[in-house]
């Protein structure tokens, strides 16, 4: 019976992602029609990342009472990568589809395809998870983005109209890739950046090993989730990126000296 436990976390990680997706393609649609079913597009993101958030924990305790269990199995390796594109690749694009939408194109052409850039999110997600899937270097650590970390900051930006500092309305934030020209600019370069950062060589630590930094980042996290709200898992993986990329830069140092 044991061995059923981690695929069954799996399974629900599966099922919370395509939840999760379904609610971020519905963000998109056109807020009237929404309303007619019982929605607000800032409601549909923040269930969208609510389910995002759902399928992390399944995942990571999938992986945990695998573990403990000694339940491990090539079935249940492909499971978690398959989950894990949808919850953590196909929603946070889906996420990105519908904040791509909300730029004021002034080209219908450019509204009708510009948009579905974003889903090249999910492409570089399967891809990663593809490489950690054959990479025996990154059995406690990571090389690139991993792509749980990239679905919630995703998810966050999506929350931004909604976020607070010091419990004060903050929606200023998400009106940036609303600005026409910066706007566009904006989404781009970050769908860009974020499909480089999956794929990287870059060294990022994880949370799975014990140390000072981790426990830094922990309670980092949580001081900006409490004053920013979702928002807050945003400026956390931000931060995560940049700490990453400065010990790479300074190994690196270290390294040619």
């Amino acid at each position: 019976m044991r061995k059923y436990i981690p695929n069954t976390l799996t399974s629900l990680n599966l099922f919370s992602g395509c939840i999760a997706t379904v609610f971020a393609i519905m963000a998109s649609v056109d807020v009237n029609i929404l309303s007619l079913i019982g929605y607000t597009q800032q409601e549909c993101f923040l269930y969208s990342s609510l389910f995002i958030a759902l399928g992390a924990i399944f995942d990571f305790f999938d992986g945990f009472s695998a573990r403990m269990l000694n339940a491990h199995s090539i079935i249940g390796k492909d499971l978690d990568s398959l989950a894990d594109d949808i919850t953590f690749g196909l929603a946070p694009a889906s996420i990105m589809f519908a904040i791509f939408r909300q730029y004021p194109f002034t080209s219908e052409l450019a509204r009708m395809t510009v948009p579905f850039l974003a889903f090249l999110i999910a492409v570089f997600s399967a891809i990663r998870l593809a490489k950690f899937n054959n990479d025996t270097r990154q059995s406690k650590s990571f090389i690139g983005l991993p792509t749980p970390a990239n679905a919630l900051m995703i998810a966050g930006m999506a929350n931004a109209p909604t976020a607070s500092f010091l419990w004060m309305d903050w929606p200023e934030f998400s009106m940036l890739w609303q600005c026409p020209g910066v706007g566009i600019a904006v989404l781009l370069i970050l769908t860009g950046t974020i499909c480089y950062l999956l794929v990287s060589e870059i060294p990022m630590f994880s949370l799975k090993e014990k140390g000072k930094l981790q426990i830094i980042f922990i309670v980092l996290s949580a001081v900006l989730i409490l004053l920013c709200g979702f928002f807050g898992l945003a400026l956390s993986m931000a931060i995560y990126i940049t700490i990453s990329w400065i010990l790479m830069i300074m190994a690196t140092g270290k390294s040619v000296k």
